[in-house]
């Protein structure tokens, strides 16, 4: 087991290299209030003076101390000593292979290196001093000397110095894997012990806390800490050793630490003669040796499996970052074409990395061409913006002088057109959207590491696809425009699909010229009755039975022509209709055969391309213009649905055309064209400092958890018990 010690200092070698937090080593935290004698017992456990002295704060950075156990035959060669070799010596982790062989020295370099990092002010720094000592007068313990828990700022401090100084105990002592060494002087009240205090908050079960008793020789007379020392004021689960140290009378008349220990045993035989094979320096040195022997054995187990854990996550995060540039020629073309491959595996739903919270690449255009574009065009009203009087206004325009016997083509043409106009914004919205989609995938395609890695290859990629797309816009949207002029350029009435309104038509005109031959029959008959009337009104007299032979005889065209007037036939449906429900001349034309515009149409205000009208008066249509109207109306909206399918269906078609597939198909030869070039490819390939930094911080990571699980699997398994 006393190998185990020595693993944990090459450990803390290694993760102090490279200012690794992630991993909790097994040590000795040494916390105690300011003066309250942590110093000299540090250096009795070493047996030499090398910590700096003097009042107030003298310890401001933390100090990692690795004693190491030699045998006095080991021989250690210093070339800036004079003696060719020495049994004791130091070394500190910041002068690299500089040996001490000098104790003052040592002190004066922590001195040194705490003024370097800490300043003058008596501020203190969390960044720690790791020293080393190599002698066969000490046992294999790793302790941490921390600074002393203080309440005023004194000279030049900070204000917050109390705070800085818990706020750093606290980081070490929290640890786990430490044990906390708490040292309180014996002539305060042991029950105001700030270290015992600050041990209970962070190890309430006080599995890792020991207590150190200081300052044995210096209580008043007549009182003694056998109490203390039994634990009978506060107990300690690992116990509670009292020490007794040099006083600064003993250091300033340089008393040697080997004479020291002498008159502490004396002390302890003769004060405490039950308790003096329990307390004492040599006793607590052993103790420490065995708490940590035993706190790492059983911390070495997890602390193997941290290791490994974070040797995989150091790997893939370091896969990364990439590796280093061998051939930069080869990794521009790797990249380009990784980005070609990932932008088109976007458009066609293949990659790998597919987005799992929103539509992306080819999933957002079909959404744009089914769902956005189709719904827009369902919605658009084949009637929108167009009222009975704009219909009525456009048959008579087209009629000229001369009443006409037929609804004028000309105006059917005329107004359709006007409707299928109303089709070109949506589309080239379409247009629009899937355009901001492509540009928007650059940013989703799967390369993002190595846009990272390159900031300014990702700016000239971003450039070189931005401008493809903005080329590829005109002829798409002059395309799309196209589509609609085509359907403008010709109308074609002879559509198959259209054949069903001209029967229509064709129906109602002839229903309407059936009604006008009627009507002309009836006159000829009442001028024949009248001639007849006139031969006769000397001998006949009006009875019921002139009024019978009315009906039955000759008067028979005269009583149809007379029901057709009263009883008007519907032009849409045939049915007959009361002459006496139409409103009177007199009346407002606000009924159906107004010119106003119909309730369906009128909540919203459309833009009118037809040529301003000014208001009039409305006006009472007959039934032929009633019936003209509608038919014109029927006759728009079956011809602007077979216009709205064609658009809605070749649209998607021409932007996958003449804007999608041909970006997938030269977007690599245009990279490759734009960028690939001899001069500017030191300049793309330029790497992120941000990156470099990390890799290089994750590569020297990687490199102290591979040493580290060298060095734990050093350790066998009969080591451990």
């Amino acid at each position: 087991m006393e190998s185990l010690i020595p693993v944990i200092n090459k450990l803390q070698d290694v993760f102090n290299t490279v200012g690794s937090e992630s991993i909790h080593l097994p040590q000795i935290v040494v916390v105690g209030n300011q003066s309250s004698g942590k110093s000299s017992v540090i250096e009795t456990l070493v047996g030499h003076d090398f910590l700096p002295r003097g009042t107030g704060i003298v310890t401001r950075r933390p100090l990692v101390l690795q004693l190491l156990h030699s045998s006095k035959d080991r021989k250690c060669g210093d070339e800036d000593a004079s003696k060719g070799t020495v049994q004791e010596w130091a070394k500190f982790l910041h002068t690299k292979n500089k040996i001490y062989t000098d104790f003052k020295e040592v002190c004066e370099e922590i001195s040194n290196e705490t003024d370097r990092m800490s300043g003058t002010n008596k501020g203190i720094c969390p960044e720690p001093i790791v020293l080393k000592i190599y002698s066969h007068r000490v046992v294999n313990l790793t302790l941490v000397d921390l600074p002393g828990l203080t309440k005023v700022p004194v000279g030049d401090q900070p204000p917050d110095i109390e705070i800085q100084i818990s706020q750093l105990c606290t980081e070490y002592i929290k640890n786990p894997n430490s044990v906390i060494l708490a040292v309180t002087a014996a002539n305060t009240d042991f029950a105001t012990s700030e270290a015992i205090k600050l041990a209970r908050e962070y190890d309430p079960e006080g599995r890792r806390t020991l207590a150190v008793i200081t300052k044995l020789d210096l209580m008043d007379a007549g009182t003694d800490a056998m109490d203390v020392l039994c634990g009978r004021v506060i107990p300690v689960k690992l116990g509670i050793i009292g020490v007794v140290n040099r006083s600064q009378a003993d250091i300033n008349n340089k008393k040697e630490l080997q004479e020291a220990l002498k008159d502490e045993a004396s002390f302890l035989q003769k004060k405490y003669p039950s308790l003096a094979s329990r307390n004492g320096t040599p006793f607590l040195a052993k103790t420490l040796n065995r708490l940590l022997m035993h706190h790492i054995r059983d911390c070495l187990p997890e602390l193997k499996t941290r290791v490994n854990v974070l040797i995989a996550q150091f790997q893939s995060l370091l896969n990364s970052f990439g590796e280093p540039i061998s051939d930069k020629s080869q990794l521009l073309l790797q990249i380009i074409t990784k980005f070609a491959s990932a932008y088109c595996n976007t458009i066609e739903g293949t990659a790998k990395n597919i987005e799992t919270s929103e539509l992306c690449g080819g999933a957002r255009i079909c959404y744009i061409f089914h769902e956005t574009f189709g719904r827009t065009l369902e919605s658009v009203d084949p009637l929108g913006g167009l009222n009975t009087r704009d219909i009525l206004t456009a048959i008579r325009n087209a009629t000229g002088p001369r009443p006409a016997l037929f609804v004028p083509e000309i105006s059917f043409e005329l107004l359709v057109k006007r409707q299928i106009r109303r089709l070109e914004e949506p589309s080239l919205r379409c247009v629009e959207l899937v355009h901001e989609e492509m540009q928007r995938m650059i940013q989703h395609c799967g390369t993002q590491q190595e846009m990272l890695r390159f900031p300014k290859l990702h700016e000239r990629i971003v450039d070189v696809v931005t401008n493809l797309l903005r080329q590829r816009l005109p002829p798409t949207n002059t395309m799309v425009e196209n589509l609609v002029q085509v359907e403008l350029a010709y109308i074609n009435t002879k559509h198959p699909d259209f054949a069903e309104a001209q029967t229509m038509h064709k129906a109602m005109v002839n229903n309407d010229h059936t009604l006008d031959g009627h009507r002309s029959s009836s006159h000829r008959s009442i001028m024949d009755k009248n001639a007849e009337d006139k031969q006769a009104s000397s001998t006949t007299t009006n009875s019921p039975a002139g009024t019978e032979q009315l009906v039955n005889g000759s008067g028979g065209s005269w009583k149809l022509s007379n029901f057709i007037r009263s009883q008007r036939l519907d032009p849409i449906t045939g049915a007959a209709s009361d002459r006496s429900s139409e409103p009177s001349t007199s009346q407002p034309s606000s009924g159906p055969n107004s010119a106003a515009p119909s309730p369906a149409r009128s909540n919203k205000k459309v833009l009118n391309l037809l040529p301003e009208v000014p208001e009039q008066p409305a006006m009472k249509l007959s039934s032929r213009e009633q019936r003209d109207c509608e038919v014109i109306e029927r006759l728009i909206k079956s011809y602007f649905m077979i216009v709205r399918k064609n658009i809605q269906d070749s649209t998607p078609k021409a932007i996958m055309h003449f804007l999608v597939n041909y970006v997938k198909d030269h977007l690599q030869s245009e990279l490759v064209s734009q960028l690939y070039r001899k001069e500017e490819i030191e300049t793309l390939l330029e790497e992120s400092l941000h990156i470099a930094a990390r890799r290089k911080e994750a590569m020297e990571m990687l490199q102290a958890l591979q040493r580290a699980s060298q060095i734990i699997g050093e350790v066998r398994e009969i080591h451990l018990w």
